[in-house]
């Protein structure tokens, strides 16, 4: 293994019963942090050593990217705390702390062991003794920057989020649960949803051979997300936006992603076909009664009287539900086609946090930002001052 630094003991002024703290290793290899964190129990689909495995393949040799692994343990007992996947990533002069994200994991967490903090106190203890290692990490770090975190992970208090300085991030989850009756779920649709959907699915249809399919296994799982890869490519570039997944470092994390994970039921490919075509594609994680929805395509205009972006994830909805699926996330962005199905927000949270004093004047800022966004009409007016107001993510 390779070992960046080791070991922040604290031995502090505080009560004797929560005196000791954690022990930090910083690591460089995803597969050698997983054979020293352990067995995983994903809290979401992207705390899931199948992400991480392919995000480090994608991203690990990327210029300015250099892999940051924190594994956590009791200073005392031993016992696993938390795994952070990390990066150090360079951006101009400054060094960044960051989770493995580079705006592909939409949420970002620890995977906790049984010795994670679960409150105040043992978070401060454990933000302390990991701060302490990463000034230590070789080559130096300015800023620690976590952003898109849970509050919550399946129940259980995220550590990091109870740190104070925390702050609303800019985007939200989106949580639909299902519970046991799907029948009972899709009544509580509103009315004209249902008809909607209905109507898409009869239109849809009409093709004597329009079928909806789950990949079956690897080859076919890849064959899809290629198709994925060009409608999405046709549809973005023909509204005039920049299509960053066609970079080749995303472009090869899909990939692996897909390759490696299909065949075990972690990615999920799905699909709207006929005999001649694709009609609609949609990509997805599992964990198990846990998904999640990472890309969604469809064949364009000559198709748009069934719906089939709305269509294929009703389809799907109810085809994972009868394998045991319960908790379907729509991940972030609140676009108008996931309003549809009435999904919760859930809150994410940012934390930002100097290392060095060339950090310092960017957490001030980032802090300034953070705590504006308590103030949403305020933060609001500003913008519009300034000329900045943000698109919306509204989309029809």
């Amino acid at each position: 293994m390779t070992v960046l630094t080791t070991a922040v003991e604290k031995f502090g002024a505080r009560a004797a019963s929560y005196a000791v703290g954690y022990r930090v290793e910083l690591v460089s290899d995803w597969a050698q942090a997983v054979a020293r964190w352990g067995a995983f129990e994903p809290l979401t689909g992207f705390q899931h050593p199948q992400w991480y495995a392919s995000w480090y393949r994608a991203f690990a040799s990327t210029d300015g990217v250099s892999p940051l692994i924190a594994i956590v343990s009791d200073a005392a007992t031993g016992e696993r705390a938390a795994l952070l996947p990390l990066i150090c990533h360079r951006q101009g002069g400054l060094r960044i702390v960051e989770f493995a994200d580079l705006n592909l994991t939409d949420f970002n967490a620890p995977l906790l062991g049984p010795a994670a903090p679960r409150d105040d106190v043992t978070a401060w203890q454990f933000w302390r003794d990991l701060q302490a290692a990463l000034r230590k990490v070789y080559g130096g770090a300015d800023l620690v920057r976590f952003r898109k975190m849970p509050v919550r992970l399946a129940g259980r208090p995220n550590p990091v989020a109870l740190l104070d300085g925390v702050g609303p991030s800019v985007v939200n989850g989106n949580l639909l649960t299902v519970g046991d009756d799907y029948n009972a779920w899709r009544y509580e649709l509103d009315r004209k949803v249902r008809k909607e959907l209905g109507r898409s699915w009869r239109v849809f249809t009409r093709e004597r051979t329009a079928a909806f399919k789950i990949a079956a296994d690897t080859d076919q799982a890849l064959d899809l997300l290629s198709i994925t890869e060009v409608q999405q490519g046709a549809r973005l570039n023909g509204l005039g936006l920049n299509y960053v997944l066609d970079d080749p470092d995303c472009a090869a994390f899909y990939r692996d992603l897909v390759r490696e994970g299909a065949d075990c039921g972690y990615a999920v490919m799905t699909a709207l076909t006929t005999r001649d075509e694709v009609v609609a594609t949609l990509l997805g994680v599992r964990a198990g009664s846990r998904y999640v929805m990472l890309r969604i395509s469809n064949a364009g205009e000559k198709w748009s009287a069934c719906s089939p972006g709305r269509l294929i994830i009703d389809r799907t909805i109810e085809a994972l539900h009868e394998d045991g699926v319960r908790e379907f996330d729509f991940s972030i962005g609140n676009y108008s086609y996931k309003r549809r199905f009435r999904p919760q927000r859930t809150p994410l949270v940012d934390l930002s946090a100097p290392l060095s004093w060339r950090g310092q004047p960017h957490a001030l800022r980032d802090r300034a930002v953070l705590a504006l966004r308590h103030y949403p009409k305020l933060s609001a007016r500003l913008k519009r001052a300034l000329g900045k107001a943000s698109p919306s993510r509204e989309e029809d």
